[in-house]
């Protein structure tokens, strides 16, 4: 089921679609950014619960000031330091929106796009962008795909991607989570495990310093079932470096295998991550400072979502100890993600 969601600034519609399993659960996606932009979960009480930060108007994703709520992000996701790679001998300066950095693709990534409808059904939907040769400064043309559909209590996603010229990619979605509700007290009131020994320390720039570390006997160290809150009021320099955390961490094996669980105990929810990628950025909403209205009008506040995005390294172009995130001519990319609820 699709509507017009609003329109771009230039008066391009925006549209929304709805997903809908036999279970009962709900994902609605947006063309614009190929978003999610809602979540909503069965409570077993014959009424449905939001689980992720968003917005209810299209005006609130064509703000600069969006913090990415729930878009799929790229060309190049996370991070890329000093806003510039080598490539094949040749240096290619993109797009800068962090200071120095280009963060999630730049100025006009892919967040900031309508994309087009490819296929559409009631439970599955795939949107499609062409990036072109230079746009944001990375090299090739670049056509990319975003397949959503759920399935019982699961919301799976597929990236792929292919190019006409050597270029990197990276995609991941954005999506804050929120299990509690729109009244569930936010990252404090959040358990999580990441099934991952490293994590990369990052700059003061929040760009990987180029070498992984153990999560032993550090606040990143969420091996086992962590509450949230005291973790990210650690007094440890790379906590307070981000104010709280904002880092990657490097998952164990290979294929696709568990990233992650997140709980909120309150309401008896949890969300299992599934992934092939290589690593998933754990971000605990800090840069939410209260000035955005979200779903209902509610103001997005720091800690009030959880991101848990897989993706390849960040910085990989310019980082040679990290596995490479070239796409060459003939090759396809991949991601893929599960996201399972539970009660």
């Amino acid at each position: 089921m699709d509507r017009q969601f609003g329109t771009m600034p230039g008066g391009e519609p925006v549209s929304a679609f709805t997903l809908s399993s036999d279970t009962g659960l709900q994902l609605t996606v947006l063309d614009l950014g190929a978003t999610v932009q809602s979540i909503r979960v069965p409570t077993g009480a014959g009424t449905s619960e939001e689980v992720v930060l968003g917005f209810d108007d299209a005006a609130g994703y064509t703000s600069p000031d969006n913090p990415y709520l729930g878009a799929s992000v790229g060309r190049y996701a996370n991070r890329i330091a000093e806003a510039s790679f080598e490539l094949d001998g040749q240096t290619y300066a993109v797009s800068a929106n962090e200071g120095p950095t280009s963060l999630h693709g730049g100025v006009e990534g892919f967040h900031a796009r309508v994309w087009a409808v490819v296929d559409s059904g009631s439970d599955r939907l795939t949107l499609q962008l062409v990036s072109v040769d230079g746009d944001q400064g990375f090299p090739g043309t670049l056509t990319a795909t975003a397949t959503y559909a759920v399935d019982g209590d699961a919301v799976t996603i597929d990236y792929e991607a292919t190019c006409d010229a050597p270029t990197v990619v990276s995609l991941t979605n954005h999506a804050y989570f929120a299990l509690g509700g729109s009244d569930g007290g936010g990252a404090d009131a959040h358990v999580l495990t990441v099934h991952a020994d490293e994590y990369l320390p990052v700059t003061p720039a929040s760009t990987p310093e180029g070498r992984t570390e153990p999560v032993s006997g550090t606040p990143f160290d969420l091996t086992t079932p962590t509450a949230l809150g005291p973790r990210v009021r650690s007094a440890h320099p790379q906590v307070a470096r981000v104010v709280g955390i904002d880092h990657t961490f490097v998952l164990r094996g290979t294929g696709v295998r568990p990233a992650a669980r997140l709980e909120h105990p309150g309401t008896g929810r949890a969300l299992e991550v599934e992934t092939d990628q290589p690593t998933i950025q754990v971000y605990t909403g800090n840069r939410l400072d209260g000035s955005l209205a979200g779903h209902e009008g509610r103001l997005l506040r720091q800690g009030d979502g959880i991101c848990l995005e897989t993706q390849r390294h960040p910085d990989a172009p310019n980082q040679p100890s990290f596995p490479s995130a070239v796409l060459r001519p003939g090759q396809t990319y991949r991601s893929h993600t599960r996201w399972t609820f539970s009660a």
